[in-house]
């Protein structure tokens, strides 16, 4: 379910974005953890960059939350946060906590502590659950379980940002479908993008409206085609 400007954060100043984010980090995690489930979340504040802050949040059960200050326009400012709840597939889930258990739940250093590689964004992983609670914030970490969480945390952002906009101009600005799916057809077969299952049903919607062209159809069916059902 995508939040278009959702109404208890419409009139948010975009300057109060950032720390909204860690709001939703901080609040998220704890409340997740506290129905029984552990909790893995992933922050990014990397200012320059589109979107410049984001947050996500998975839970044991497969309950996803995304906030994020990202621009549906090159040249727009985001006036609110962008907001989503969604589900991975089973397997996703098992492959994240995997590769959190790997990384010893986050626990001590993580950082390179290299000073000359240079700056990717301030990211944050957290884990809680009944026994632990544990949070590490680097910007280039050696581990590998670490560099494959934030690389899939990455790609779930990008497609999930996808999403927000393929929905937007699917409404209002059907003229640039075309390249957004080419663009997005691209980055999927190069394996830039992952969980294309989050934005299904926005794909599915292009699938079937007579009104954009169908090569814009035909891109939105192949990416469906890459889709593995919630819950397998």
């Amino acid at each position: 379910m995508f939040l278009e400007n959702p109404q208890p954060f419409a009139s948010l100043p975009s300057r109060n974005v950032r720390s909204f984010l860690l709001l939703f980090f901080t609040l998220g995690l704890s409340a997740l953890g506290q129905e029984g489930t552990a909790t893995v979340a992933f922050t990014c504040d990397f200012p320059g960059s589109d979107p410049s802050h984001y947050s996500i949040s998975i839970a044991s059960d497969g309950h996803a939350s995304y906030i994020s200050d990202g621009k549906l326009a090159k040249d727009s400012e985001p006036d609110s946060p962008f907001t989503q709840e969604f589900t991975l597939h089973t397997a996703s889930v098992a492959h994240i906590f995997d590769l959190v258990k790997q990384a010893h739940y986050f626990e001590g250093k993580i950082d390179s502590g290299n000073k000359r590689i240079a700056s990717t964004g301030e990211k944050t992983l957290a884990y809680k659950d009944v026994q632990k609670n544990t949070t590490a914030t680097y910007n280039y970490s050696p581990i590998p379980a670490v560099l494959e969480l934030t690389s899939l945390f990455q790609s779930l952002s990008a497609t999930l940002e996808f999403g927000r906009r393929i929905e937007f101009e699917r409404r209002y600005q059907k003229l640039a479908l075309d390249e957004e799916l080419k663009q997005l057809n691209d980055m999927a077969s190069r394996g830039e993008v992952a969980e294309l299952t989050v934005i299904a049903p926005i794909l599915q919607k292009l699938v079937e409206d007579q009104s954009v062209i169908n090569t814009v159809r035909a891109r939105a069916q192949r990416l469906l085609e890459r889709s593995p059902s919630v819950g397998k």
